[in-house]
């Protein structure tokens, strides 16, 4: 009893300085230490599901391959990325900048429409921390009571063991998502390759792996909420995203107050008391220490524990559902419906047309990447037979999973090709150099500077036209 007396002490000056300071820091600066209760419901079960599926999403991602090549790769080292099967070089950097910035548009329209709702369903922060790590405390140490009363007690056997137990598997799930996180960045095979090859071979990406472990379990094992509340921007964006219309998870205050503590019987409505029995079962419930009856607020993640933790109690007192809830500020004080606002549909409107350009980009992007350019410090050579050339570098990147041979030809005007030092092969994904004299004659050339149109076959295939300029005598 003396345990549940000190949550309601805490919970009630939380009540009272929310606004002042950290709901995770006390009045010296401490921290305290969060113990959310095991929440369960209905939006509890499906948050359960969709972190399941992101989870084997993000776990099998770099092991499924497409035309032989991963579907998800970020190889910064090598300025290399795969999305969905399809390989980016650094001269699609255009793309990456318009999909992240659609990607920004989303993340705000999001938010300003249904609040952080990101963070409680999707983000991988809270993914990871409720649906594997919290789970495991769970499973060794109990729920929030018995955890609380572990951590009070002595170093005793029964401490020291379900504390080994614990951290021991926090590590195994740790070095877990940092083999995963690594083929992301580097591929899986060449993950394999490091792990084959030892600390010997591979200093340096040992030396990460131990780097990227410690960082995983010490985000998951002791900072935990810290990063959604102080460390995570997003969070932070909430300030001046959110308005009255924006769909969070809010205490109907309107419903709610005058709250008093249940008695058998009672008609609440009679003597003026809201629905709100003080039971304090949403703040127990609340991984970020909260009470949601203080309104929206910036810590809160909008993870539904609290939804499901209030439904519970409304149901065991015979009161609707509903009293903490998905609703904006506009329809609980107003009891206004949702409606799309003239901001949301500004937002909607710029995401649709990043999405139409991103779209249309991505459908006229080419295979190949070529660059011909002049070799600087040389205008035209002349050659006994009077023809004239100009001489030229070229540059190819294949962004194929198939390795291929290319020769060039002069389109237009008239004239012919002669390579250096042979025709260029290219490996799938690889880049390829050369060099190549555009030879014409002088009676073809009308004036000093001509444009010259180069086309980049494979076979008898048509791949890419490259337009340049020839340089001569004028006549």
């Amino acid at each position: 009893m003396a345990d549940v007396k000190d949550i309601y002490q805490e919970q009630e000056t939380a009540e009272e300085t929310f606004r002042d300071h950290l709901s995770t820091v006390d009045k010296e600066g401490k921290r305290i230490w969060v113990y959310p209760k095991k929440p369960k419901g209905k939006f509890t079960n499906y948050r359960a599901l969709v972190s399941y599926l992101l989870l084997l999403f993000l776990l099998g991602a770099p092991f499924i391959k497409v035309d032989g090549q991963p579907f998800l790769l970020f190889n910064i080292f090598e300025r290399k990325f795969i999305i969905f099967g399809q390989v980016f070089w650094p001269q699609d950097f255009f793309l990456f900048v318009i999909g992240m910035l659609a990607s920004l548009v989303f993340i705000i329209l999001f938010t300003v429409v249904f609040g952080r709702i990101f963070c409680g369903w999707i983000c991988p922060q809270t993914i990871f921390m409720e649906g594997v790590f919290r789970q495991i405390e769970y499973w060794i140490e109990g729920d929030y009571m018995a955890q609380k009363k572990l951590d009070k007690k002595p170093w005793n056997k029964e401490k020291v063991t379900k504390k080994s137990i614990k951290h021991v598997l926090f590590i195994l799930v740790s070095v877990l998502i940092m083999h995963t996180f690594m083929a992301y960045l580097v591929g899986v095979n060449e993950l394999w390759d490091i792990i084959q090859g030892g600390p010997a071979e591979n200093t340096g990406g040992f030396i990460a792996m131990i780097v990227f472990t410690g960082l995983f379990y010490g985000v998951f094992s002791q900072m935990r909420e810290q990063v959604c509340t102080t460390i995570c921007p997003y969070g932070r964006l909430q300030g001046v995203l959110l308005d009255k219309q924006s769909v969070v998870v809010a205490y109907d205050h309107e419903r709610g107050e005058n709250r008093a503590k249940f008695r058998k019987d009672e008609d609440r409505d009679a003597v003026g008391k809201g629905d709100c029995i003080d039971c304090k079962q949403c703040v127990f419930v609340c991984p970020t220490g909260i009470d949601i009856r203080n309104g929206t607020q910036l810590e809160c993640v909008n993870c539904t524990a609290c939804i499901d933790a209030c439904d519970s109690i409304m149901d065991r007192i015979g009161k609707p559902r509903g009293l903490v809830r998905y609703a904006s500020e506009e329809n609980i004080v107003e009891k206004r419906p949702f409606k799309f606002t003239s901001r949301m549909r500004a937002y909607s409107g710029v995401l649709i047309l990043l999405i139409g350009v991103l779209v249309t980009l991505l459908l006229v992007r080419s295979d190949f990447e070529t660059t011909i350019l002049r070799t600087p410090g040389i205008l035209y050579q002349e050659r006994e037979d009077g023809m004239i050339t100009n001489l030229y570098q070229v540059k190819m990147i294949n962004k194929t999973n198939k390795a291929m041979e290319v020769r060039f030809e002069l389109i237009e005007p008239n004239g012919q090709i002669e390579m250096v030092g042979g025709e260029i092969d290219l490996a799938e994904q690889g880049i390829g150099q050369g060099a190549f004299f555009i030879i014409m004659n002088p009676g073809d050339i009308e004036k000093m500077s001509t444009m010259a149109t180069i086309g980049v076959f494979s076979g008898d295939e048509l791949v890419e036209t490259v337009k340049t300029k020839f340089l001569g005598p004028t006549n």
